[in-house]
């Protein structure tokens, strides 16, 4: 009876709790966030706090308005805003679940992982919405259409859906949308033209339609949105020139066309942009002279035409630019001097003008009336002298003038300049000493100064540069003086190259050098002996000490060093024996000759120099075998005057072989029989195989291919395939490359690196590293032109990759006649871009075979049309990424910047730098 009694008594406690609950969540609102909350995927847990504690604190007040991302009205009674932006949540977005929040004024989800198509039963029933943001996602599809019911938002005034999949034509129905001011739909796939309607907006200040997939002709309506503030159109493929109209967009304050296919010339309508503080034209093909009309746009801050196709002079009006900042008209064909009004105006700080066809002198007073930050005037045919107060208002950080015809003395007011990081004087004709003073400069990281007539020695206080990395004085043939006692101990210092500069003195004692990689000393006067204290610079790579007077013995201790890949000792008066150890025989012959007293592996037994029984021997053998070589080269000399005398031009890496050890390492009879192929193997004198690759002279093009060849051999990076070396005649070229180093190609490693994302993306860094420096670091350009993964090498312990067959199918073009070789001329330099183009749609098509294991090959043109999330989706399958990984935001960066580099149009593709910097964010998780 007792338990009975419990019984009933339980049994009304849990009926009585089943309805309090059941009265808690009771609310529609609360319950559809919790139902929304059972469809997404939430792995942060973001939302841990959307459940229900206590009842309200009255019966109207709803349970959720106290949840993360919830906001209600005053009383508690209905939900307001709904901000679930930067959660981590992923998932289809069940569209039903946000019907009934008829007050929602609000609604953010960017930044999150949502998929599949965007409900449109939201975007056509919340009809109070005033800020829609859906940015960020991955939502693909159609957006929602209304199909004439745009008039349902009728009180929406934000919309943002930047960085989605979104494909098919843009949303006509918007237009009607008479209270919205922000439009954003930028970072999809959306196709065909710009509606005309988008030109009746009534209330619209902002417009982001960049980075989709555009065509057809911007339409002329755009001139009536005259409420519009910020207008960003590019990144897309266009047809046609700009319209003039846009001129009448009278409150326009940010105008960006870049990279929009464009072709004609800038509207002289422009003028009318009175308010105008931003144009970015750049990355396009506009034409003709920039007009003189652009001047009168008084508000400009930011001004960037570069690379297109511009040309004349920079217009005197653009003395009235007192606003800007920024002038960009770099990678143009413009010509004439730099007017002496940019040098007035007064606030501008960034001066880009490289890679035109500028001459006379620069302005005197350049730097004096703006606080002028970056100044890049470099390969030009710029002359004269540098002008004394470039740094005078104390802020310059970045001094490019290189491949110019600059001349005088480097002014000292440089020295003075402490905010330097980077100068760059190459290849000029400066004279004088250099001026620095290495304690006043804090911050410098990188300076090149070679190919000058620099005289009065490296600067003593070097060290004293605690951010150095990176300093050339190479090819200053004048420069003289000793080494600095403490050279190596520059805390950052990994570069030095100071080749050719006349420099004497003993090598100083190395102490706190563990950053240094690269010392080149070659064709100095250099004495003294090698010092052991060599062994603490942990991270040297190279050392070049060739054609000096270095005495002495070879210290063991050069062995200890566990990256040395490049030594060359060849040419001084060293004696003694090679030590014993690997490292030492491994570099080869070439890395000891020109040592009369040196001897051990791999030069002659040091056994012949203590055996003087042998020396009658030895007289009577040479005798014989001169005698045989007189024969034979008078033989040799009939048999090559047809051909022309062989000559060998050796790079760093490649032993001083003659054109005759070369060609008989061929394997064929006669030293000027062919190559079989146009490329084989050949083991060279020392056991050194190389690759070979054959080159047939065309048309009296040997100089200019010679010219070419030496600019590739020079190229020295750590993703590049070392270029050792080349043997030549008039009617011939073997060009030697480094192959014992790389074993295995790229399509070989996938097979066993399948799930290995860490590997994968340095793999994908190395690449576009070795592209950037060859775009970008080198002058002229070196084009890749073969991009490919069988291109791609490695050697069997290091995952760095090395391209491989760099620059041979510019060099073709030159050899064949396809492009004038004279230098700087627009000929050449179209080619060079458009094989820079070709590259970058390779590296795009590299990425895509290396995230899908080898299944996406040459897959640019198919990849198109295929959606966004269904792409991800396979990627994520072949790399074992689950939504969960952390590692999926990464792979998806990496992804966008591959179907970046992939767009049909090449205007719409980045260049290697900005492709770098995007896969840099990818590593920091930019989105």
């Amino acid at each position: 009876m007792e338990s009975s009694k419990k019984y009933k008594l339980c049994s009304c406690f849990y009926l009585f709790l089943f309805f309090f609950l059941t009265s808690v969540a009771a609310d529609p609102q609360t319950e559809s966030l919790l139902s929304l909350k059972s469809h997404l995927t939430d792995n942060s847990n973001s939302l841990k706090d959307w459940f229900i504690i206590t009842p309200g604190v009255s019966d109207k007040a709803l349970a959720c308005c106290s949840w993360s991302g919830v906001r209600c009205n005053q009383d508690s009674t209905s939900v307001v805003s709904l901000d679930l932006s930067s959660k981590n949540l992923a998932g289809d977005l069940p569209g039903n679940e946000l019907l009934v929040f008829t007050d929602l004024l609000e609604l953010n989800i960017s930044d999150n992982s949502f998929s599949g198509e965007f409900p449109a039963e939201i975007f056509f029933n919340l009809t109070n919405l005033r800020s829609l943001d859906i940015s960020r996602n991955n939502f693909s599809g159609r957006f929602p259409d209304g199909n004439g019911g745009g008039s349902s938002l009728k009180n929406l005034i934000f919309l943002d859906a930047l960085s989605n999949s979104f494909s098919g034509p843009l949303p006509i129905h918007l237009s009607q949308l008479e209270n919205l001011k922000v439009l954003n739909l930028a970072g999809s796939y959306f196709t065909g033209s710009i509606p005309s309607q988008y030109g009746s907006f009534k209330s619209l200040e902002f417009l982001h339609l960049g980075g989709n997939l555009l065509s057809g002709h911007i339409p002329q309506e755009l001139g009536n949105l005259t409420t519009l503030t910020h207008m960003e159109i590019g990144y897309n493929s266009y047809q046609g020139v700009i319209p003039w109209q846009i001129g009448y967009m009278s409150e326009l304050k940010y105008l960006d066309i870049a990279g929009a296919n464009l072709s004609g010339f800038i509207p002289k309508h422009f003028s009318n942009l009175t308010k105008l503080e931003s144009l970015f034209l750049f990355k396009n093909h506009l034409s003709k002279e920039i007009p003189w009309e652009l001047g009168q746009i008084t508000s400009l801050v930011n001004l960037d035409l570069s690379d297109n196709h511009l040309s004349g002079t920079i217009p005197e009006s653009f003395a009235g630019f007192k606003n800007l900042r920024l002038l960009n008209l770099m990678y143009n064909e413009m010509s004439g001097t730099l007017p002496e009004v940019i040098a007035q105006l007064p606030s501008l700080d960034t001066l880009f003008i490289w890679n035109n066809y500028f001459s006379g002198s620069l302005p005197k007073s350049l730097g004096m009336n703006s606080k002028l930050r970056w100044v890049d005037v470099s390969t030009n045919s710029f002359q004269g002298e540098i002008p004394q107060g470039i740094c005078s208002r104390g802020v310059l950080y970045k001094l490019m003038l290189f491949s110019n015809n600059f001349t005088g003395a480097l002014p000292q007011s440089l020295s003075n300049c402490s905010t330097l990081v980077r100068i760059r004087l190459e290849d000029n004709s400066f004279s004088g000493v250099i001026p620095f003073s290495f304690s006043q400069l804090p911050d410098i990281s990188y300076i090149d100064l070679s190919r000058n007539k620099l005289a009065g020695g490296i600067p003593l206080d070097i060290s004293k540069a605690t951010k150095l990395d990176y300093f050339n004085i190479s090819n200053n043939p004048e420069l003289g003086g000793k080494l600095p006692p403490q050279i190596w101990s520059a805390p950052r210092l990994q570069n030095f190259s100071a080749s050719s500069c006349s420099i004497s003195g003993p090598l100083p004692e190395f102490a706190s050098c563990k950053s240094i990689t690269v010392i080149e000393l070659r064709n100095n006067d250099i004495s003294g002996m090698l010092t052991p204290t060599v062994s603490t610079c942990g991270s040297l790579q190279k050392i070049d000490l060739a054609g000096n007077s270095i005495t002495g013995g070879i210290p063991e201790r050069f062995a200890k060093l566990p990256h040395l890949t490049v030594l060359d000792f060849s040419y001084n008066n060293l004696s003694g024996s090679i030590p014993s150890d690997k490292v030492f025989q491994s570099m080869g012959k070439h890395a000891y000759e020109g040592n009369a007293n040196l001897c051990g592996i791999p030069l002659k037994s040091c056994s012949a120099y203590s055996s003087r029984k042998l020396v009658s021997v030895v007289v009577a053998c040479l005798v014989s075998i001169l005698l045989m070589l007189a024969a034979t080269l008078a033989l040799y000399y009939i048999r090559q005057r047809s051909q022309g005398q062989w000559k060998m031009v050796s790079f760093a890496g490649l032993p001083q072989f003659t054109a005759d050890d070369v060609l008989r390492s061929f394997g064929s009879p006669e030293p000027t029989e062919a190559v079989p192929a146009s490329v084989s193997k050949a083991v060279l004198p020392t056991g050194i195989t190389v690759i070979v690759r054959k080159i047939e002279l065309l048309d009296k093009k040997k100089s200019v291919v010679l010219n070419v060849l030496t600019q590739m051999g020079n190229a020295r990076h750590v993703n590049l395939v070392r270029l050792l070396g080349f043997c030549y005649n008039n009617h011939l070229v073997y060009v030697l490359y480094d192959n014992n180093l790389h074993t295995e190609t790229l399509a070989e490693k996938m097979r066993t690196k399948k799930k290995d994302w860490a590997t994968k993306k340095r793999i994908i860094n190395g690449v576009a590293k070795g592209l950037c420096f060859l775009h970008h670091e080198c002058y002229p350009t070196i084009p890749h032109g073969d991009l490919r993964s069988t291109n791609i090498l490695f050697d069997d312990d290091k995952m760095e990759p090395c391209l491989g067959e760099f620059g041979f199918k510019y060099m073709q073009h030159l050899n064949k006649g396809l492009v004038s070789s004279t230098a700087n001329t627009a000929d050449q330099m179209n080619v060079i871009r458009e094989e820079q183009q070709k590259d970058i749609y390779n590296f795009g098509q590299l990425i895509l075979e290396i995230l899908t294991n080898g299944k996406l090959m040459n897959a640019g043109g198919m990849i198109q049309n295929k959606p966004k999330d269904v792409l991800l989706r396979e990627v994520y399958t072949e790399n074992e990424v689950s939504s969960s990984d952390f590692k999926q935001g990464e792979v998806k960066r990496v992804v966008e910047v591959a179907l970046l580099c992939i767009r049909s149009n090449q205007s719409d593709r980045p260049c290697m730098e900005n492709v770098l910097k995007f896969l840099s964010e990818a590593d920091n998780r930019f989105k």
